[in-house]
């Protein structure tokens, strides 16, 4: 292929036809909090399976309503709060009674400690929490 054909090519397909096409694993996203411990083991777990992906601190960065609320209608809001943390147990019994969607949105968006980590968003769905047999189930 010559050089100007090899030009045109790279207008066309975006990228050097010499070199391997870009990585589609970008569309894989991991929200969290940077400092967790099962934020670390699941980030590794994705580095030491060649699992590229983008990080989302929600801590340092926040989480949209709606994606919150899009997570709360694929896995619900139950899943999605973090209840066994101290952000949750510190909160007055008023807040913590009588849980619902709304109730529970208004909180984990407030506090984003209270989302459960990590959430991973990747081509097939979404996982909530780390368990390594899951991720092997949907990364290979």
């Amino acid at each position: 292929m010559t050089y100007l054909a090899a030009m045109a090519r790279t207008a066309v397909l975006g990228y050097w036809p010499f070199s391997p096409p870009p990585s589609t694993d970008s569309m894989t996203t991991i929200y969290g909090i940077k400092a967790c411990d099962t934020m670390q083991k699941a980030r590794a777990w994705l580095s030491g399976h060649g699992v590229a992906c983008d990080f989302h601190d929600y801590k340092t960065q926040g989480v949209d309503r709606a994606r919150l609320e899009g997570w709360a209608r694929q896995v619900g809001w139950a899943v999605l709060l973090n209840r066994a943390g101290t952000t949750f147990r510190k909160l007055p019994d008023a807040d913590k009674a009588d849980l619902n969607e709304a109730k529970a949105i208004a909180l984990m968006l407030a506090q984003p400690s209270m989302i459960k980590r990590p959430v991973l968003e990747a081509e097939g769905g979404l996982l909530v929490g780390f368990r390594p047999e899951a991720y092997a189930a949907r990364f290979g």
